[in-house]
């Protein structure tokens, strides 16, 4: 009887531990940046860009190419405006 009252609150305490576990990580960005693309790629290459999250350890954007690669770039980057400024544009 012991052996099994033990067992039950082994049960209960690792439900506990593993629910809390997964309750942490699940606001964990799905991409992040942490080192920036050096290159240029061409603007017409480009299909669409999405900006990393807040949560982020760096400010990021993601472009993606017409073959989805994707590269992280500076947001600051004057290059790396126009080609978000073109996307926006090209959408309407």
């Amino acid at each position: 009887m012991r052996s099994a009252q033990i067992l039950l609150l082994l049960c209960i305490l690792g439900a506990v531990l593993w629910s809390t576990a997964k309750a942490n990580n699940a606001n964990i960005p799905e991409e992040c940046c942490f080192a920036y693309y050096q290159r240029r790629i061409a603007i017409d290459k480009i299909k669409a860009y999405e900006v990393t999250r807040s949560d982020c350890s760096k400010k990021g954007v993601i472009l993606i190419t017409q073959r989805n690669y994707r590269f992280c770039a500076n947001p600051e980057e004057p290059f790396i405006k126009k080609v978000m400024k073109y996307i926006d544009e090209s959408k309407f």
